[in-house]
Parts: C-alpha cells; sequence; structure tokens
C-alpha cells in the first residue's frame, strides 16, 4: 500500500506555519493555501483565526490597495482574503460574526461614498452574505441596531452586488419567523418606497436598472414563497406594498410628470409587466396547497394595478406616436428615422399584457384610443423589427381567441331561427377599425409584386402568415367563430372575395410548403434475405377466409373473458386430465381451400432449385487432407536416441492452434509426403520445435556407419527413394519402422529420420559427429551435429542437422 512507503507529501503550509514570524501574506503567498483551508488544515485555520490575521484579512477586502502597487498583484491579497473568509469554516465564520468589531470593520464599507468600488463591493457582499446564511440571527440583530443600513444600501444600488446582498436578506434566511420578522422591518424602512424613488430621470441609468431589477425580483420572490411555504397566515408586507395603488401610481408620476427619459420609461414598463404577470397552477390541484382564504393574486392581475394604470393609457397611446427623442439609426437596408426603440417596444409588450387581463374598461379604453391601429401601422412600417412583429401577432391571437367578457355589449342575434352571438369589441374594433383583413390582402399582394421585380421577401410576411392563419382557425374552431364569419361576411363584396381567393389560393399554398417534411419519411423496410426474396410474391387471400379466422379469433378471446382472465388453475394441471377443454366453435368454421396443389408444387420446387445450389466436390483433383496415411518408420538400428515421452502420429492442439509449422508435419506435406530441398548451395533453413520438449538421453546408443553410395541405402530407411516418375527435389516420408515403446530412447522429432551418431554424452550437447560431409573448415563446433543422407532424384545429397538443446532450434545445412 502507499502508506507503507510514505509516499503522501507533507504541505509546505505546515512548515511555514511552524516559524515563529511568519506573517499573513507569506502564508497567502502559498499556493495550496486555499485547498488547506478548505481542508480545515487545523495549523492553519489556529493561525488565520488570531485576532491580527482576522483584522487583516477583513481590512484587505474594505481597504482600496495602494496605488503604488502593480496592477497585476493590486486584488491579489483582497481575493484571496475574501476565498478564505468564505470556505465556509465553522471556525472562521464563528470568529467573523460573534466579533462585533470585526463586524462594525467590515460594516465600515458601506459608509464609503458612491461609487463603491465593484470589485472590493463582491467581496464585502460575498462576505456578509454567507454570514447572513450561516450566522441569521447574529447578522439581523447587527444590522438592525444599524439606524443608517436601509439608507446605505439604497445609497449604493447602483452597485450590482449591494442589489444582490438585498436580495440575499430575502432568500438566505432559512427561519420563517426570522424571514417575516425581516420583511416587516424592511417594510418600516419604506425600502419599496425608496426604491420607487430611484426610478426616475434625476437618477442615473445605473440606479434605473438595478432598482426595477430588486423590485421585480421581490415581487417574484414573494409570490414564490407565498405558494412553498403552506400555513403561513401572515401575507408578505414587501409585496402587498408594492401592489397598493398608490405605490404604482408613484411609479407612473416618476415617468409622465417629469421629463421623458428612456431609461426610467423602460424599468417602470418592467416593474408593470412583472406585477402583470399570471402564474398558472403547475398542476391540477395545485390551489389547494394555499392557504385557506387566500385570494390566489398569482393567478390574476390585482384590481388596484388595473385602477392605477387606466388613467395613464392615453400616456403610453402618446409614447408610440412620439417616442423619446432617437438618433436616425443606418441600417443594412435602410435608414430608420426614428427607429423604434425600446421604449416603444416595451409600450407595445404592456398592451399586450393589458389585453391579456380581458378587462372590459381597459379594453374600452384602447379602443377609444385607437391604441390597436397605431400598432398595426408600426408593424407595416418597420419590415425587419421581428421583435415588434412577436408582439403584434400575439395581441392579434389573443383578441381572436379571447372570450367576450361578461360586461360587454349584449347578445345579438344574426337571424331568428340561429342562436345568439355575444359581441366581443375588439375583435369587431380589429375588423372594421384597423381594417385587418384587407391589410393582410395589400400587403401580401405588395410583397408579391416587389419579389416579382426582383426584390427582397419582407421580413414580416412569416408572421403575417401566422395572423392569417389564426382568422381562419378562429373562425372555424374558436370561441368568437361566429362573429368572425359574420364581420367577413359584411365585408364589401370585392375584399369578401379577396379573402376567399386568398385564404384558398396563396394561403394554403404557403401552408402547403410550409409543412413539407425537411427529409424523406418512406417506410424503411428491412434488409433480411428473406424479406427481399419473398418480397414480390403474390399470395391469394381468400376474403372469406380471413374473415372466419378472424371471427374465430374474437370468439376465443370474448368467451368466458372474465372468469378465464389470468391464470387458469387447469393450466397448472397434467396435459392428460385436460381433456374436457372446449372448442367452442371451431368444429362450425370450414377452411375449404380450392388451389391447385400440383401447380402450387411445380412452382415451389422451381423456386427451389433456382434458389439452392447443390454442393458437389466430386471430380476434384485435390486430395482430401483429412484421409489417414500410412507411416513407417526405420529400423531400430538406425534410429537417433534420444530420451523423452512416447512420440506418434498425434499432433496437440496447442500446435495447431499456434499455428506453427513444422517441417517434418504430416499436414504440412502433399499427398506424396515429399519434402523439397533446394539443390543450390549455401541454403540454410530453421526448424523450430518451441512447442515441443526436446530431452537428450543419458546413455550411449550404437552409431551405423551412413554408406554414401546408393546401394548402401536399405530398403526400409526412412528416406526413400521416389518413383521414376516423381518430381525431382522431394524426400519421401512414405514408410517408417515402428519404434519399440520399450525404447527409453526416443526422439522428440515428431519423424523419426536416418540418422548416424557415435557418442552422445549425458545432456547430448557434446557427442563427436562422424559425417562424410565435409563442413567449413572455419566453423565453429555446434552443440549437437546430425548427419543425414537425403535421396534426391537419382543422386544422394548428405545434409547436417545441427540441434541446440536450449533453445531448441535445430539448422539443416547442405
Amino acid at each position: 500500500m502507499f502508506w507503507k512507503f510514505d509516499l503522501h507529501t507533507t504541505s509546505h503550509i505546515d512548515t511555514l506555519l511552524e516559524k515563529e514570524d511568519v506573517t499573513l501574506t507569506e502564508v497567502m503567498d502559498e499556493e495550496d493555501v486555499l485547498q488547506e483551508c478548505k481542508a480545515q488544515n487545523h495549523k492553519l485555520v489556529d493561525f488565520l483565526v488570531r485576532p491580527q490575521c482576522m483584522e487583516d484579512l477583513v481590512g484587505y477586502i474594505t481597504q482600496e490597495p495602494n496605488d503604488d502597487v502593480e496592477e497585476k498583484i493590486k486584488y491579489k491579497y483582497p481575493n484571496i482574503s475574501c476565498e478564505l473568509l468564505t470556505s465556509d469554516v465553522s471556525q472562521i465564520n464563528d470568529r467573523l460574526g460573534e466579533d462585533e468589531s470585526l463586524l462594525m470593520k467590515l460594516y465600515s464599507f458601506l459608509q464609503n461614498e458612491p461609487p463603491l468600488n465593484p470589485l472590493l463591493a463582491s467581496f464585502f457582499s460575498k462576505v456578509l452574505s454567507i454570514l447572513i446564511g450561516r450566522k441569521p440571527e447574529q447578522i439581523v440583530e447587527f444590522l438592525r441596531k444599524r439606524e443608517d443600513f436601509v439608507d446605505l444600501m439604497i445609497k449604493h444600488i447602483g452597485t450590482s452586488a449591494i442589489m444582490d446582498l438585498l436580495l440575499r436578506m430575502l432568500t438566505c434566511i432559512e427561519p420563517q419567523q426570522l424571514r417575516q420578522d425581516v420583511l416587516n422591518w424592511l417594510n418600516e424602512e419604506k425600502v419599496i418606497q425608496r426604491l420607487v424613488d430611484m426610478v426616475q430621470p434625476s437618477q442615473d441609468e445605473d440606479r434605473h436598472s438595478n432598482a426595477s431589477q430588486s423590485l421585480c425580483e421581490i415581487i417574484r420572490l414573494s409570490r414564490d414563497q407565498m405558494f412553498q411555504v403552506q400555513g403561513c397566515s401572515e401575507p408578505d408586507p414587501l409585496l402587498a406594498t408594492l401592489e397598493k395603488q398608490e405605490t404604482v401610481e408613484q411609479l407612473l408620476s416618476n415617468i409622465f410628470d417629469k421629463e421623458k427619459n428612456d431609461s426610467a420609461i423602460v424599468s417602470v414598463i418592467q416593474i408593470l409587466l412583472t406585477l402583470f404577470e399570471t402564474r398558472r397552477p403547475a398542476f391540477e390541484g395545485h390551489l389547494e396547497i394555499c392557504p385557506p382564504g387566500m385570494n390566489h393574486p398569482s393567478f390574476s392581475v390585482n384590481q388596484s394595478i388595473l385602477d392605477a394604470v387606466r388613467p395613464r393609457l392615453k400616456d403610453f397611446h402618446q409614447l408610440l406616436l412620439e417616442p423619446p427623442k432617437k438618433t436616425v439609426l443606418n441600417t443594412t437596408w435602410g435608414v430608420l428615422d426614428p427607429p423604434v426603440g425600446n421604449t416603444r417596444l416595451n409600450v407595445v409588450r404592456l398592451v399586450t399584457s393589458l389585453l391579456q387581463t380581458n378587462t372590459h374598461i381597459i379594453n374600452q379604453e384602447l379602443i377609444a384610443l385607437n391604441t390597436l391601429g397605431v400598432i398595426l401601422d408600426m408593424y407595416f412600417k418597420y419590415l425587419w423589427n421581428n421583435f415588434l412583429h412577436t408582439q403584434v401577432e400575439i395581441c392579434t391571437a389573443m383578441i381572436l381567441a379571447m372570450p367576450s367578457t361578461q360586461s360587454e355589449s349584449p347578445e345579438i342575434n344574426r337571424e331568428n331561427d340561429q342562436e345568439p352571438i355575444r359581441e366581443n369589441i375588439l375583435i369587431k374594433h380589429l375588423f372594421q377599425k384597423c381594417q385587418l383583413i384587407q391589410r393582410i390582402l395589400d400587403a401580401w399582394g405588395s410583397n408579391e409584386k416587389e419579389q416579382a421585380e426582383g426584390g427582397r421577401r419582407r421580413g414580416y410576411m412569416g408572421h403575417l402568415t401566422r395572423i392569417a392563419n389564426s382568422i381562419v382557425h378562429n373562425s372555424d374552431k374558436g370561441p368568437n367563430g361566429p362573429q368572425i364569419q359574420q364581420l367577413i361576411s359584411e365585408l364589401p363584396e370585392e375584399d369578401k372575395e379577396r379573402w376567399e381567393a386568398f385564404t384558398s389560393g396563396q394561403l394554403a399554398d404557403t401552408n402547403k410548403k410550409n409543412t413539407v417534411d425537411l427529409v424523406n419519411t418512406h417506410h424503411i423496410h428491412s434488409s433480411s434475405d428473406d424479406e427481399v426474396d419473398f418480397k414480390g410474391s403474390g399470395f391469394h387471400q381468400d376474403s372469406s377466409l380471413q374473415q372466419a379466422f378472424s371471427d374465430y379469433q374474437m370468439q376465443q378471446m370474448t368467451s368466458n373473458f372474465i372468469e378465464q382472465f389470468g391464470f387458469n388453475d387447469e393450466e397448472f394441471a397434467d396435459q392428460d386430465d385436460v381433456g374436457d377443454i372446449p372448442f367452442d366453435r371451431i368444429s362450425d368454421i370450414n377452411f375449404s381451400l380450392n388451389t391447385n396443389e400440383s401447380a402450387n408444387m411445380a412452382l415451389f420446387e422451381a423456386c427451389c432449385k433456382e434458389k439452392i445450389q447443390q454442393f458437389e466436390d466430386t471430380g476434384s483433383d485435390e486430395e482430401d487432407i483429412w484421409d489417414e496415411k500410412d507411416v513407417t518408420f526405420a529400423p531400430e538400428a538406425q534410429r537417433r536416441t534420444s530420451s523423452g515421452s512416447t512420440d506418434s502420429e498425434e499432433s496437440t492442439d496447442s500446435e495447431e492452434e499456434d499455428g506453427k509449422r513444422d517441417p517434418f508435419d504430416s499436414a504440412n506435406a502433399t499427398s506424396d509426403d515429399r519434402m523439397e530441398v533446394d539443390s543450390g548451395d549455401g541454403t540454410v533453413w530453421t526448424a523450430n520445435f518451441d512447442d515441443i520438449p526436446m530431452d537428450t538421453g543419458s546413455s550411449m546408443a550404437p552409431s551405423a556407419p551412413v554408406s554414401t553410395s546408393p546401394a548402401a541405402v536399405p530398403e526400409t530407411a526412412g528416406w526413400n527413394s521416389p518413383n521414376t516418375d516423381a518430381e525431382s527435389g522431394w524426400a519421401d516420408f512414405s514408410s517408417f519402422t515402428p519404434v519399440s515403446p520399450k525404447d527409453p530412447l526416443r526422439s522428440n522429432s515428431p519423424v523419426a529420420m536416418e540418422t548416424s551418431i557415435e557418442t552422445v554424452d549425458p545432456l547430448g550437447v557434446n557427442a563427436p559427429i562422424q559425417s562424410n560431409y565435409c563442413s567449413d573448415p572455419e566453423e565453429e563446433p555446434v552443440s549437437d551435429r546430425i548427419t543425414e543422407t537425403v535421396t534426391n532424384g537419382s543422386m544422394k545429397e548428405t545434409v547436417s542437422l545441427t540441434v541446440d538443446a536450449k533453445t531448441e532450434t535445430a539448422v539443416f545445412k547442405r
């Protein structure tokens, strides 16, 4: 194991902390100081919680660094100090949260004049946020004692880190009662009113944006908390203050009663859009988990907000006509003078949210101002502003699908024999006053004309197509279908004909193009050979037979279904005992097939002959490699002596699997069991006997002289002369003399050869050699040499076999 060898490394910080005069900066210069702190290194934590070290750490994140420090390392120590203080070590949290002098030094950062250093502000906010989460009681008590805390927070609201800290106080405090106390305290300090005052033209854009975002987050967090926490009888005081009519009126007064400021107007509209957000229940029955007696304000807009907005609708309408001054905007397709601008885009979004409330008095005010007409004018004027096009599409779709309110006009009848129709004043205004149908037709025609002349397709055409489809859909299936049909029928005859031709022609063609599949969706058949082979086969389908079989299946499934559903006890009984199972109507079914059996059989045989080819190997000239061959061995007196296990003609599986080819293996020879011998001089080949253990005999074996004449070669020798018609250069292994099993000295070679050895030492490696073949005089003596006489056609050649007992390698030389 690793600890056996003491491979663990000791941190350099431990060695550094053993010094008596070590400083905080020296420790912070170490690369692994943060890792060691998070790992709660005892020596390091004990060093950091010293009073002087804690004071220095807080000082780094609350005081501006010296200007003479290099910019690269200017904020090095403040950053490391923040990470150490927020490493979530309990000893550090305890020391910092319970020491009021350290908290006062930390709090002093808020007392600096704006603007605050954004980097140091983020360090301050991060440290105080983790203290609020870990020590909520101590921190809240400390902050409530500071009378200027809310004033300082509002003063520095332009710094994003301070805004985050304010929101942390609403989300990081876990005890519900403590959180409610904090909300009441902040409401008493009028934090909502102070944030509202920040959204006015006299303030800068950073304060506008951060104050608006703070109010929006307070609304969302309060509404979410209301549904997450059950059994809370006290309402959220901050949300209640925000939804008051006077608060909304103050917001609107800040932007309309003073000079027009684009940033302030957009910020106020963002707050109003958040107040108008309606949240639907996430699942059925969600309303039941809410505390009883609540009116579920998240599912409907508070009436006080609508009452505050309605008198200001004319001011929002005027913003659409006269927005804040914008510089001329040059684009790739032309000049925008004036551009749409963020102000007018957000006003259109506000109108969409007001329409979603479906409030009768709001709808009447918008109709009186003709706000929808102005929005449609902007739609067709700004061809390439898809943000505007999207909002206009949402407005029209919402109006067409919106049910009429109870306070609108009474029911009207088209004819006496038809059902009454409740009139939707917005739809009537859209078709009659705004002339939506005529404007769609005119815009479509103008676009086609421009495209025919080589111009571009207008940018709003996609949204215009969806608006036209919405009209067609709602006229057929929408809740206001009868009214829409009546309004279309009341159009001038020319416009009505144009609309009918448009919906059946151009619009239908466009929808067809838009619904074309991007890829081919045809059925992909299996690539199985069987399916391909018989795919074209046609089988006669007898309708009566199919109907009979279908009836049988249905009868079997429905008969006694209730009693036999599931497992039946009879299924687990012996089959011999189950002899009374009813067949119901199966005997009544007549499966009569009027087919020509002989023709079908002939067709089947023809297919089989065509598909199947018989495997015939007759007439092949090749010899069957699996035929057994007769093997004869040389006489005992002429065998080479050796020791080892009995060797036979059988080969081991390991030799076949390894794929090692033995030159003496009969499987590698041809049908004549001959071995080709190259007649060239100096040819050397190697026989590898790695898989055959080679042992040497311990006794002397008599050797016989090897004759070089043809007559001296016995007929039973292991190397026989081939027939006269045989090819030259082949050695014949067709006959060998059987080996006596009583002889303990046996060669490990797969084939015993004719050898001539005079003496063999006990290890068989230094035996003297007799040979009538003259070897190279410069050749060094080898470990074991055997001389063989090989018949090659009409002549005899003597070859020497050198065997190395260590490497088990045999080398032939001529």
